[in-house]
Order: C-alpha cells, then sequence, then structure tokens
C-alpha cells in the first residue's frame, strides 16, 4: 500500500495525495486504509522513508567502483535521476523529521547520508569538515533537482550542462578544501 501512495505520490504531487484517493486506486473503501496505515501523516513518513532507501540505493548503487569526481558524479546523476523519476515520494521527505534513532525514517535516511559519505572519502576533506560538505552536496544536488522537478529552469542554457557544469563545480571545490 506504501508503495502505491507512493506511486500516486508521484503522479499527482504529495498534495493531491490523499487517503481517498488512494483507496480509490486501490479499489477499497477508504476505512479500510486505516487497518494498515495510522492516516495521512503515517502514510507520509512511510512514503519518506520509502523514498531515502530507494535514493540510498540509486546513490550507492550509482557510485560503486568509483571515487573522487567519478563517484561525485555518479551519485549526484543518481540523486538528480531519482528525484526527477519521483518527484511526489521524494517531496514527502523535506522536513520530515525522524520520532527516534529506530523511525525507519532515521535509518533510511541515515544509509542515503552514508552513500554521499562514501563520495567525500575520494577527497581530502577533514574530519570537521565532513558534515558542512555533506550538507553542500545534499545542497546542490537536492536544490537542483527539486528546481528541475518544478520546472523552474526556463531560460535557454541547457540544464544538463548546468548540471554537469555544477558537478564540476562541486569537485573543484572539494579538491580546494574547505575553511
Amino acid at each position: 500500500m506504501v508503495e502505491a501512495g507512493a506511486a500516486l505520490a508521484d503522479e499527482v504531487g504529495l498534495a493531491g495525495l490523499t487517503m481517498g484517493l488512494l483507496a480509490e486506486r486501490l479499489g477499497v473503501r477508504t476505512p479500510s486504509l486505516y487497518k494498515h496505515v495510522g492516516g495521512q501523516e503515517d502514510l507520509t513518513r512511510r512514503i519518506a522513508a520509502l523514498a531515502l532507501g530507494q535514493a540510498a540505493d540509486a546513490v550507492g548503487g550509482a557510485t560503486q567502483g568509483y571515487a573522487g569526481r567519478d563517484a561525485l558524479a555518479a551519485a549526484a546523476r543518481a540523486f538528480r535521476a531519482f528525484v526527477l523519476a519521483h518527484p511526489g515520494r521524494y517531496a514527502a521527505t523535506i522536513g520530515m523529521e525522524p520520532a527516534g534513532p529506530d523511525d525507519p525514517l532515521a535509518t533510511e535516511g541515515l544509509r542515503l547520508l552514508d552513500a554521499f559519505t562514501a563520495v567525500l572519502r575520494g577527497y581530502e576533506v577533514a574530519g570537521p569538515d565532513v558534515d558542512h560538505a555533506l550538507r553542500m552536496l545534499r545542497s546542490l544536488c537536492h536544490g537542483f533537482a527539486t528546481l528541475q522537478s518544478a520546472g523552474a529552469f526556463q531560460w535557454s542554457a541547457d540544464i544538463d550542462e548546468s548540471f554537469e557544469w555544477l558537478i564540476a563545480f562541486a569537485d573543484r571545490g572539494l579538491r580546494a578544501g574547505g575553511g
């Protein structure tokens, strides 16, 4: 049911996802859904955990066997592709806070973080700067992908060229070091 909700969110947007619409899609009455989820918020949390896990799999799988700029490019492209293919489910992850360390949202979020942390091993990022570098990568990848998903790049420059420019920019910054 969560996968069906995630697919529907991708189709109609997270804001358009309702329990009634999901029940209709599944061919059941709305009260039947409450046997599986605690309501709209619980469904959204489960979709967010699913999305984080799927994004972690995409990024982690894409970077296997790569290091440095190649790993960075593979991770960024995989993340962007995931967000563009699954905008509704990815939107569920934004601003969703884990209820505790055992919350699937926390464990799946850490898996995604670990995938990006692995990318940083190809650079000489000092221990204290790892958090800053991770925030920079998330900001660049998330920002670009969500803006593109929303159709926000309306000017003439090729979007793919801009994304490759972003990867090169991040690579230069990571090679130069922080501080």
